[in-house]
């Protein structure tokens, strides 16, 4: 587990991967079906998602397993195939990543505390089952991305830390206000994430999603103006995505990203790359602007 960090400091700027969900999609992935399930009858698909952003120019990747805790799961009835989904959705990516690195992907169950859905001991347990396949399936660390509720996160760091010294990225979302205000959908600053995730201490914060690389300036400089000593890792949107000739288009395209990655690398960000829309493409821009902010450095 030290590599993470080794590598963290060696590069001190690591390019991430981009979108999955989009790119399953771009392979015959339906809408309802689950995503992790092509763990199990599409690998060779799910490689070559993995592939294609190592041959980009990613320094670590992810997992195909967004969804994959035993609640998220249970929408499928696959609850039961946790384990084994997860283990093969590190395998693959650990597969295709070489010497470079993985982190393993976990996102929220869609299920509230504060409504009473579910517990903090179920929750704990559904997380420390996904971790414990992504481990066992060779991931370096472990993302917790697209979070939105703090004590659902608390959940999911106690799974985390039941399995000493893994590397802990933890990534939320954020939307803008009317009066120009980033809140997570439960209504956090993100000081307020920003400070329960250094006493939880989370190893690395994170911004993903949210409505593209331009419109996550301002909320990456917040973070950073509030701590100047955590890692942080950026994933935005390529853009909102629009309906033109019934196919899903998103704004942002490789050559629109370049001015927005050097303000973030100029603001001071760890680790960056992509989320929803993004491609191997975007990668590939991305890689190149940080390598040359490197050689000016």
């Amino acid at each position: 587990m030290k590599k993470f960090f080794e590598r963290l400091t060696e590069k001190r700027i690591l390019v991430s991967d981009g979108a999955w969900g989009t790119e399953l999609f771009k392979c015959g992935l339906r809408a309802g079906e689950c995503p992790e399930l092509w763990n199990e009858q599409n690998k060779e698909e799910v490689f070559a998602i993995a592939k294609s952003y190592i041959d980009a120019g990613s320094d670590i990747i992810s997992t195909n397993s967004f969804g994959g805790s035993p609640v998220k799961l249970s929408h499928y009835n696959l609850q039961s195939k946790a384990y084994e989904l997860n283990k093969t959705a590190a395998e693959i990516s650990r597969q295709a990543a070489g010497d470079k690195l993985v982190m393993g992907s976990v996102g929220p169950t869609g299920k509230f505390l504060m409504s009473g859905d579910i517990s903090s001991d179920e929750l704990i347990e559904s997380f420390s089952i996904q971790v414990n396949a992504l481990l066992d399936g060779g991931v370096d660390a472990i993302l917790l991305e697209t979070f939105y509720d703090i004590d659902e996160v608390e959940c999911a760091v106690k799974a985390v830390r039941n399995f000493p010294e893994v590397p802990l990225i933890c990534s939320f979302t954020y939307d803008r206000n009317a009066i120009g205000e980033y809140r997570t959908m439960m209504g956090s600053t993100p000081k307020d994430v920003l400070k329960a995730m250094i006493t939880l201490g989370v190893d690395v914060i994170g911004v993903n999603c949210g409505s593209g690389y331009h419109n996550m300036i301002d909320l990456v400089k917040e973070l950073r103006d509030y701590s100047h000593n955590i890692p942080i890792l950026v994933q935005p949107n390529a853009g909102l995505p629009e309906t033109i000739e019934g196919k899903i288009v998103y704004s942002e395209t490789p050559d629109v990203i370049s001015d927005s990655v050097k303000r973030f690398l100029s603001i001071g960000v760890n680790i960056i790359g992509g989320c929803c829309g993004t491609t191997p493409e975007h990668i590939k821009i991305i890689r190149n602007t940080v390598d040359k902010f490197l050689s000016n450095q």
